[in-house]
């Protein structure tokens, strides 16, 4: 790879303020566009949803992926489905997407979860970067059930020394799911492994939770950063986290 890879993982909402007060897409994506990420992980991403399209005036016409990605690449993983539309995850790469799956990690029906699998063709270095996103439960019970799932699909699914990345809201407050993953598929929380300590990212506005990871193999983590203060805190309940890495040799 010649030069660093930005990544960026964040829970928008469904575009959504806090609380649901404020429609805020539009300012999202100009914050968003502002961390110049190169593979955006993205949470919560409404594809359809008709009666806040008739509320909002300036709610896109297209899927809120495709209005955040621009002229990027990008792909969407429907999770839920309702009478007024539907939402899910969604991966937004500079690089072209060669291949991707969503994989459905939903236990309930009161939680509709997935995992989204894309195969990044990035220029040099590797082949391809497995990018995985991911939106797990709130009850813990229940996330570790879906890692284990997820686990069964990374060992099926990705070759064990392609390097990957596997970002999104985790719901993991307690920081149960890193030793597993690290045991399973050798992934390190980025935030940590420089710091010491996993990313605070919820709520936005005064984040004292570490819900969102981003783990990577395959890339020594060059800088890493929970983007937080007031003007975020407006944009969604989630702080989002970026992290800067190179593939390793």
């Amino acid at each position: 790879m010649a030069h660093p890879l930005t990544i960026a993982t964040y829970n928008i909402h469904k575009g959504m303020s806090a609380f649901n007060r404020r429609h805020v897409l539009p300012a999202l994506k100009q914050a968003l566009d502002g961390l110049d990420a190169d593979l955006i992980f993205l949470q919560e991403v409404q594809g359809e949803h008709r009666r806040r399209a008739r509320e909002h005036a300036d709610w896109p016409e297209e899927s809120q992926h495709i209005f955040l990605a621009g002229a990027h690449h990008h792909v969407y993983g429907r999770n839920a489905s309702y009478r007024a539309g539907h939402h899910g995850n969604a991966l937004v790469s500079r690089f072209p997407i060669a291949r991707w799956h969503n994989h459905d990690l939903t236990l309930h029906r009161f939680e509709r979860r997935g995992l989204l699998h894309a195969e990044i063709s990035v220029p040099s270095g590797a082949s391809v970067v497995h990018a995985l996103c991911v939106h797990l439960n709130l009850r813990a019970g229940d996330r570790r059930r879906q890692i284990d799932k997820l686990l069964d699909y990374i060992d099926t699914h990705v070759p064990a020394h392609d390097p990957l990345v596997l970002a999104g809201d985790f719901n993991d407050w307690r920081g149960e799911a890193c030793d597993p993953l690290h045991e399973a598929l050798g992934v390190r929380d980025a935030f940590h492994s420089l710091h010491g300590r996993l990313a605070a990212s919820f709520p936005a506005g005064l984040p004292v939770l570490p819900l969102d990871r981003i783990y990577v193999r395959g890339f020594r983590v060059e800088h890493a950063q929970a983007h937080t203060g007031r003007n975020w805190g407006r944009l969604s309940d989630h702080a989002p986290l970026t992290a800067t890495v190179s593939l390793a040799c």
